[in-house]
């Protein structure tokens, strides 16, 4: 199939023909030809007003939940989801029945995804049935295809196993990925811990427990002298011992959600379950720091932490709700509703698609002559209702829905592959 692309904003710091606007023709998923070319014909054809191209984008941290939680989410959704928010390349989780902690369930996923339009790439157990408990066999399942390391929604609380498997990592370059969170503070926390949980009577979780866990992990880190990411951080203080490890060397990255971004802990005044969140959402001063962090380039990435849960874990009593949300497929419109014109195209890709792949050391495509095509195609400027037909997910557990968001995805090409929304 050929594809041809008409005047296209390319947004790529790695092409020659970047924040240029040209034509695009791909050749059986490959780039053949770039710049004004009107005498091309194709099979498809691709127009659209402010239209914008980037390498494709990447998303660190989606729960699919297949196997085992197939109710919820299926690879098949999943990667619908993603293709439909933009993304080529997706880190699933491995908190599945049964946990991807060896290498037939790393095989699994590699297979059953194996022609999908969106590149799926397993994250495999730190541990043994994420326990916690004694490290899995990180070697074999880097071998049969995992790319990085984590113990997903259940992060490593013993200090000694977490320097263990920071230690075992390093002989394949490997990456450790760990939400912060010190489980014995706030272990029944509902929501952060503030004047809003204690206006609802709802039982607070402090950002202390994130903060001294991740403080303990850089130390770690940087014992090991390994490579760690922090994924959902919340707390303005989290970023700031996160930059100072960078200016001394130590290898940290980290990644916030678009969720946390947005909503506030007064945003659950309406005790709204899809808001319940994992981490809990903080208050509209943490946030406001949390959304300067992204723009002066103290957080690497964003991730969406897309966690579908079926009906009956959401349409229930606060406290009996599953923590969670879904994200793929609003995750560029929440994040220009948020920041509007202050996040630029060349600080949206650097943050979706060239710093995730740093981070796990992927090969990063680029919009180039003779390049396989590995794309995204979006326009920053529209705006648009975000609805339950956007959603492409087996799950529905969105707060964004009716929500005003800004920026659009048009569609992706991966290899052979286009799919348009």
């Amino acid at each position: 199939m050929t594809i041809l692309i008409r005047q296209a904003h390319i947004i790529d710091p790695g092409s020659v023909y970047h924040s240029s606007t040209q034509d695009v023709f791909i050749d059986n998923g490959r780039i053949k030809q770039i710049g004004q070319l009107q005498n091309i014909t194709a099979d498809k054809v691709i127009e659209h007003p402010n239209l914008h191209l980037s390498p494709g984008w990447v998303d660190l941290f989606a729960h699919f939940c297949d196997p085992g939680f197939e109710y919820k989410e299926t690879l098949e959704t999943g990667i619908a989801a993603a293709a439909a928010g933009g993304f080529t390349e997706v880190m699933v989780l491995p908190n599945t029945n049964p946990v991807v902690a060896g290498k037939s369930q790393v095989e699994y996923i590699v297979q059953k995804s194996k022609n999908a339009v969106v590149n799926i790439h397993p994250l495999g157990a730190v541990t043994k049935q994420t326990e916690g408990k004694e490290l899995a066999e990180m070697y074999d399942m880097r071998t049969a295809g995992a790319v990085a390391f984590s113990d997903g929604l259940l992060p490593v609380q013993s200090s000694g196993l977490l320097l263990k498997a920071l230690q075992y990592v390093k002989a394949f370059d490997g990456t450790i990925i760990q939400i912060p969170d010190d489980k014995t503070i706030g272990t029944y926390g509902l929501i952060n811990e503030g004047i809003v949980s204690t206006r609802l009577g709802l039982p607070g979780k402090p950002m202390l427990s994130e903060e001294i866990q991740l403080s303990r992990d850089i130390k770690l880190a940087r014992y090991a002298d390994s490579k760690l990411h922090f994924t959902g951080v919340t707390s303005p203080k989290s970023i700031d011992y996160i930059t100072r490890a960078k200016n001394h060397g130590i290898a940290i990255t980290c990644s916030v959600t678009p969720a946390h971004l947005y909503f506030c802990d007064e945003d659950l005044q309406t005790y709204d379950t899809n808001l319940k969140l994992y981490p809990p959402l903080r208050t509209a001063a943490e946030r406001e720091l949390l959304r300067e962090s992204v723009l002066d380039g103290s957080v690497d990435c964003i991730a969406t932490h897309h966690e579908p849960h079926e009906f009956d874990s959401k349409i229930c009593e606060f406290e009996f709700a599953k923590p969670g949300m879904i994200g793929l497929e609003s995750c560029y419109g929440v994040m220009g509703a948020v920041f509007g014109d202050r996040l630029t195209a060349e600080k949206w890709i650097e943050l979706i698609s060239i710093n995730p792949r740093k981070v796990l050391g992927l090969p990063i495509p680029s919009i180039k002559e003779n390049e396989l095509a590995n794309v995204t195609l979006f326009d920053p400027s529209a705006t648009y209702t975000f609805t339950e037909d956007h959603i492409r997910s087996n799950s529905r557990n969105s707060a964004f829905i009716g929500k005003e968001l800004k920026g659009k995805v048009i569609g992706i090409i991966n290899s052979t592959q286009l799919k348009l929304n």
